[in-house]
């Protein structure tokens, strides 16, 4: 047997010189997605635009639904917590109003919708005598059960509560319009509680997979985020960067030209605070007590590595068969492709793996998601009475997406994808 050590630990101060050395950030934190400031420049007409529709629910009445849309770091989420935390607090002499936040990314079913629901507001602001227990398991029960189960939390909770589904064309997409249905029509079933529901999409055509029951119980008003310029991504970064950095270690010309970049990728405000955190890790990790131009370029190649290569890795099987039938257009010469071409080599690729192929529709879809997560890009091309054509190109070498998804084994072992290996 081997003696065990007795001796009392001693720590070596491995960590020690990273903690003392820190010349750049006072608090990192306040760079990252998860932050909700307490001001959102730029977002005022969309935050009274919220408030004017939850207005009503201050004297009692039931608000419209409301569907927002805009890309991906438009501040969609942010002002919608800003504008829910508001009501929350001046709803307290009011009828009371709770917000429910749900990322319909990971809750995707109707099941863990309406029990995360259930079990959120059964722990919402009520004395622990009125508290519901949360009685409702991760699986295992009908999904009438917990529907009448909620009706049961939502009637003692009493109130208004504010249902966000965050990304709410990812649980649509995956379970249907059950889902919304339920929750559209649960008002009727209700006395002393009202439910009013906030979706957010970074998917405009979305409303195309509701059945027109949903649409005509939804009945909702539509906000729309647009993107951010240059010079309103740089006002986002400066108001951050003040509460982010030490005095002095930002130079205006990084924050102007980390709000540029990311100004040419759909005035991305995520991608711009990202740009600027690793920017800051990047002159920390060197030593240097100022962030730098330099920085900002590395920063920008770091991030694009991982986030395609994470995002690769994460997608469902058959995306990654058309992802794979992309690939094998582009390695044969052809630099564009258009969605027909991607669909036959999809169909022959799937019969080899031992998959099940997806309808035309289906896999049309799948292109669009792609698109959306700008592995690809696409355009849709006038032939005047021929009809219209979409045609897809990779606009960076694929050097890094190849590497990528050929890790898997299955795609090593077929031998359709061999000229991807090489």
């Amino acid at each position: 047997m081997t003696e065990e050590n007795t001796e009392p630990y001693k720590p070596t101060g491995l960590f020690k010189k990273y903690i003392t050395q820190n010349k750049i950030f006072k608090n990192r934190e306040v760079l990252r997605h998860s932050y909700s400031p307490r001001e959102l420049p730029h977002r005022a007409d969309q935050i009274d635009s919220i408030a004017e529709i939850l207005a009503p629910a201050l004297q009692g009445a039931t608000p419209s639904n409301i569907l927002i849309y805009g890309k991906t770091g438009t501040g969609k989420t942010a002002t919608v917590k800003f504008v829910g935390t508001e009501l929350e607090n001046e709803s307290s002499g009011f009828t009371p109003c709770r917000l429910v936040h749900l990322n319909c990314e990971t809750i995707d079913t109707q099941y863990r919708v309406l029990a995360q629901i259930a079990n959120h507001v059964s722990g919402l602001d009520l004395k622990p005598s009125d508290r519901v227990k949360n009685t409702i398991p991760p699986t295992g029960w009908h999904t009438d059960q917990v529907y009448s189960e909620l009706k049961n939390i939502l009637e003692q909770a009493g109130g208004l509560q504010i249902i966000v589904l965050d990304e709410i064309d990812k649980l649509v997409k995956k379970s249907g319009d059950d889902t919304l249905y339920s929750l559209t029509r649960i008002n009727s079933d209700l006395v002393n509680s009202r439910v009013c529901i906030i979706g957010i999409s970074n998917d405009l055509t979305f409303k195309d997979f509701l059945d027109p029951r949903v649409l005509s119980s939804l009945s909702e008003e539509e906000i729309v985020f647009p993107p951010y310029n240059a010079d309103q991504l740089r006002d986002i970064l400066n108001q951050r960067a003040k509460t982010a950095f030490l005095p002095d270690v930002v130079p205006e010309e990084v924050i102007g030209l980390c709000a540029a970049r990311a100004a040419q990728e759909h005035g991305d405000a995520r991608r711009a605070l990202d740009l600027l955190r690793v920017s800051g890790e990047l002159a920390e990790r060197e030593g240097v007590d100022t962030v730098q131009v330099k920085h900002v370029g590395a920063a920008q190649e770091s991030i694009e590595t991982d986030t395609m290569s994470e995002c690769i890795k994460t997608l469902p099987v058959q995306s990654k068969i058309v992802l794979c039938s992309m690939l094998l257009l582009s390695s044969s010469g052809q630099k564009v492709f258009t969605s027909s071409a991607v669909i036959n080599v999809y169909r022959e690729l799937a019969r080899e793996l031992d998959t099940d192929p997806l309808s035309h529709r289906r896999v049309s879809d799948l292109i669009n998601d792609l698109t959306m997560l700008g592995i690809v890009t696409s355009r849709v091309v006038s032939h005047g009475r021929y009809g219209r054509t979409t045609e897809i190109y990779f606009k960076s070498p694929t050097n890094d997406i190849r590497k990528v998804i050929m890790n898997e084994p299955r795609f090593q072992e077929c031998s359709i994808l061999a000229p991807l290996l090489k």
